[in-house]
């Protein structure tokens, strides 16, 4: 039963995965603007940009262009190995590395890393800019959910603790601005807050990323300092949406009967929350983190361009400015992808942790 619930939505992810290649592909061929006159700039001769059409499959009719863009995304793949003018010709130097599977007549079945095309502007693999862009991005998610669990679970405990009184009532209005706030908003208050006015105390940086350039000519190193206001920004809102959830959670357990039986044993409210009540209170928020690490990839664009953090969202900003579309349709597509799979994985623990999810669906 696990194994066809799983295999369930592993197809249903895929299905899902295939909408979202479509959709962007259709969005960013209506777009107006000449890839060929992007890839060669401005002053370019008609038999140049002629070239530079054909070779990018500009020439081609838009169910053969998609054909091939889903055709160069799947992992398998089918090509002609014979003739170099087609337009599937399995190009070695584009491909590489792959692995034949099948050959008969002109064509072949191969095994490959989905290709994303290449950069208009840096004439570059788009798969290599964003495998240097994503770990920036990953580390900017781990630390602000890392961030808004410790201080949401905090804050919330502290809530339901001192329920109906000013700290609770405070803490729930600091939520609910937190919650309503956008992101881009919070992220230049914050910038001109505690870099700019109190730069002095803090010492934070305006702007900065993962790695800096040592002025000294040393290479690069490891800012980490960098990272809070980023981090601080982008775990506002599941800061928030945590808090109120663990507040919650830990009003309703401490109303059920085991709790009651607890106290009137003699045990102190702080015995009773942290041995009897928090672990159970702490299920709905594990929950919710879960699908907050995932939606927090898509927070970043903003976020990142904003703090000139180098991640996936400031390359795709960067790429949204000039135009270049192979890097914001690759940008998108790892981004869905990411999101994909924390929640295969998110809906698989569940399915194992508790059987009556799988029956349901």
């Amino acid at each position: 039963m696990i194994i066809r619930y799983i295999a369930a939505k592993i197809l249903y992810s895929i299905s899902i995965l295939w909408g979202v290649a479509t959709l962007v592909f259709l969005i960013f061929n209506v777009i107006p603007g000449d890839p060929a006159r992007m890839t060669l700039g401005q002053r370019s001769d008609s038999a140049s940009l002629v070239a530079v059409r054909a070779d990018l499959g500009l020439d081609k009719p838009l169910t053969i262009q998609y054909t091939k863009y889903l055709n160069d995304l799947s992992p398998l793949s089918l090509h002609n190995y014979v003739d170099k003018r087609s337009f599937f010709y399995l190009d070695p130097k584009v491909y590489h590395p792959y692995i034949c599977l099948v050959r008969w007549d002109k064509h072949v079945l191969v095994l490959k890393f989905p290709y994303l095309r290449r950069s208009y502007q840096q004439q570059r693999n788009v798969s290599e800019m964003i495998q240097a862009a994503l770990p920036a991005t990953l580390v900017l998610a781990f630390f602000s959910i890392i961030l808004a669990s410790f201080l949401g679970v905090t804050f919330g405990i502290l809530a339901a603790w001192k329920r109906n009184t000013w700290i609770d009532r405070t803490m729930l209005t600091l939520s609910s601005f937190g919650i309503a706030m956008p992101s881009f908003f919070v992220a230049i208050i914050f910038a001109w807050l505690f870099a700019y006015v109190l730069g002095s105390i803090t010492h934070l940086p305006l702007t900065g990323s993962l790695y800096e350039w040592d002025d000294l000519g040393n290479g690069r190193y490891l800012a980490l300092k960098n990272v809070i206001l980023p981090a601080l920004t982008l775990g506002i809102r599941p800061l928030a949406v945590v808090m109120q959830l663990m507040r919650n959670s830990l009003i309703e357990v401490l109303s059920l009967e085991y709790i009651t039986t607890a106290r009137a044993k003699g045990l102190s409210e702080k015995q009773v929350i942290f041995r009897h009540a928090l672990r159970n209170a702490l299920n709905p928020v594990v929950t919710s983190l879960s699908s907050w690490f995932a939606s927090m990839l898509a927070g970043v664009v903003f976020i990142e361009y904003i703090f000139s953090w180098k991640g996936m969202g400031y390359l795709i900003v960067n790429a949204l400015q000039d135009f270049d579309l192979p890097v914001v349709m690759g940008g998108v597509l790892v981004i869905a992808v990411i999101f994909i799979i924390v929640n295969i994985l998110t809906d698989i623990t569940y399915a194992i942790l508790d059987p009556r999810v799988r029956f349901e669906k």
